[in-house]
């Protein structure tokens, strides 16, 4: 069953469930406010109607002989002042709770998320879709209680306010209660409703989203300019608007259209519930002071169901958005994996077994029965066309995703026998698609190994390795300096020292030594190092890697051979298979795929006549 079905049909057992989750969370991060909640609920039932019972009180005592009220009045004042000071306390007490409960509930879930093991769930649109429901139910956790609580509000002043009535007229009283049953059912259907367009609509904002951030982003406004497509990308964003607009129109025309009815029907029977307390008291039938009673009561009584019904409508929608919560807490790894164990230090090498992949059962084959040695303190390249499969591959190495057939040893252990986090931190790497963190240069690097974050050795030294130490030492705030400008208003953008965005191949070189700094690993992936790099540069940092790879276990991947002809073994990959693999001068030799590519890419540096 799809999410959308999923929610759609979520029943009794989904939603339970998705309450004691949420109940939980609110419970554990702020039991003291959850606590008086509770009881200003209870306190604000009970004033409305004390302040009823007390004014009928007062009036017929005025209407007697004796006339005493002074007691009656202080009551009086003390209930009203109960009433108009409760609600404020419990504004308080809910702020706090939702703060709480919200700030613990993000933390879980994206603690939850953490637990995936590779890739595809953030591949998958359905999940993705998910998490951004999850966060908006997680920042309202709290907020159930608050329901819960009002619900309980409305429970105990339609107990208070039902008891006045059945005083006075038990046929008004049953009137007044079936009235608000098809309030009830239609808040609750309506509810539903607003829950499932959330769900619809969020493909269309996550779009709308897309195209407005194309519209201001520094990276794309060259190109958006040159080409003329500002007008084209922001009229695609309108009609996602559109779209959206479009189908929360019609909600807004269903809940208008339902909730108009049932506000007249709620003044039809407010309405005959007075004309008849009115002829009751001509006739005699009733005081001064029941007359006062009845129309407290049977306002008290309409308050109250519209408090109960609200909170639970609420509570209803907010389960339903919480569910997406629940479901991605709750979902399984996307992949098996050991949970506890070492990956110990390479000692003979990595395997590659006929090894076959595909991202799913309806896409081509990627990988098609590879086999390959990566000896240790060896270095390997993988040479091949764009498609050829040389990032899936590395992929594989890193755990990402598992191969569809075949394995890959570890020293003669299969990769799915060790602990992910354990593998992973035997593998450094430089990928083609760097991260530029928002962030300051010593910690653009430091991230590499966290225990480096904070030891500015390490992160010159990488630095220098990777030939980006001048480029940093020169900012403003020299490692300190922010590498983003994104976090800064218009009146401060002219100043330097707020931020600083570095060129392609500086970012290159500063993910070169994020890498270093993750130094004695016993793997370095390079996958294309140098592809933001100027020939000259492009020199520098091979050099550079090479030193730092001499006896070392490393796979260079480059569409560059001239960076990848001093390596151990080459391996030429072609439509997802090991073409021919072996030396520079063996390969060369062979006269086949890499031999061409080889002097097809030499003739272009070649003078010619």
């Amino acid at each position: 069953m799809s999410a959308h079905e999923g929610l759609r049909r979520a029943g009794a057992h989904e939603l339970a469930s998705a309450a004691g989750a949420a109940l939980s969370v609110t419970w554990r991060s702020a039991p003291g406010e959850v606590i008086g909640q509770v009881a200003m609920a209870v306190a604000e039932a009970a004033a409305p109607v004390a302040t009823a019972w007390l004014t009928k009180s007062v009036l017929d005592r005025l209407t007697s002989p004796d006339g005493a009220v002074a007691g009656l009045a202080l009551g009086l004042a003390a209930a009203g002042l109960a009433v108009a000071a409760l609600p404020g306390i419990g504004r308080y007490l809910r702020a706090r709770t939702s703060r709480r409960a919200g700030a613990e509930a993000i933390d879980k879930l994206f603690a939850e998320v953490e637990r995936q093991v590779g890739l595809r769930r953030f591949e998958d649109p359905v999940f993705l879709d998910r998490i951004r429901l999850a966060q908006q139910g997680a920042g309202t956790t709290g907020d159930l209680v608050s329901n819960i609580c009002a619900g309980m509000h409305g429970v105990l002043s339609l107990a208070g306010f039902v008891g006045s009535l059945l005083v006075l007229s038990p046929a008004m009283t049953a009137l007044v209660v079936l009235a608000a049953v098809p309030v009830l059912v239609a808040e609750l259907l309506l509810s539903r409703g607003r829950a499932t367009l959330q769900f619809d609509t969020e493909p269309i904002h996550r779009r709308e989203f897309f195209y407005g951030r194309l519209l201001t982003d520094v990276q794309a406004a060259t190109e958006i300019r040159l080409f003329g497509i500002g007008a084209f990308l922001r009229a695609r964003m309108m009609a996602e608007r559109r779209e959206a607009n479009a189908a929360e129109s019609r909600m807004d025309r269903h809940e208008l259209a339902a909730q108009g009815g049932l506000s007249v029907l709620s003044a039809v029977v407010a309405g005959a519930g007075l004309w008849w307390a009115i002829t009751a008291a001509r006739r005699g039938a009733l005081g001064v002071g029941d007359v006062a009673m009845f129309i407290a009561a049977v306002g008290g009584v309409q308050a109250a169901l519209n408090t109960l019904i609200s909170s639970a409508a609420s509570a209803h929608q907010r389960l339903l958005i919480f569910s997406h919560y629940v479901a991605v807490t709750r979902a399984e790894p996307d992949m098996p994996s050991v949970a506890t164990g070492t990956a110990h230090a390479l000692r003979q090498g990595i395997e590659l077994q006929d090894v076959w992949f595909r991202y799913s059962d309806d896409h081509p084959w990627v990988l098609r029965g590879i086999d390959l040695s990566i000896p240790c303190g060896r270095s390997v390249a993988l040479v091949g066309l764009n498609g050829a499969g040389k990032s899936t591959l590395i992929r594989l190495l890193c755990r990402m995703y598992d191969p569809t057939r075949g394995r890959i040893l570890w020293d003669g252990v299969d990769l799915r026998d060790l602990p992910p986090a354990a593998l992973r931190d035997r593998i450094s790497a430089v990928f083609q698609d760097h991260m530029n963190y928002d962030m300051t240069a010593a910690e653009n690097i430091g991230l590499g190994d966290l225990p480096a974050l904070d030891d500015v050795v390490r992160i010159r030294e990488a630095a220098l390795r990777a030939g980006v130490h001048e480029t940093l030492s020169e900012l403003p705030r020299g490692y300190d300096t922010l590498l983003t400008r994104i976090f800064f208003s218009e009146a401060d953008k002219g100043d330097a020292e707020t931020g600083v965005v570095l060129s392609g191949g500086q970012w290159q070189r500063l993910a070169l030594a994020r890498a270093l700094v993750r130094d004695g690993r016993d793997l370095m992936i390079l996958d294309e190092p140098s592809s933001g790099l100027d020939p000259e540069a492009e020199h520098e940092v091979h050099a550079r890697i090479r030193e730092r790879r001499a006896g070392r276990t490393s796979l260079l991947i480059s569409h560059r051979l001239s960076a990848v002809r001093d390596a151990d073994h080459i391996a030429v990959l072609h439509d997802g298979r090991i073409a021919e693999q072996g030396s520079h001068e063996a390969l060369i030799e062979a006269d086949g795929h890499y031999a061409r590519l080889f002097r097809r890419q030499a003739a272009g540096y070649q003078e010619t006549r």
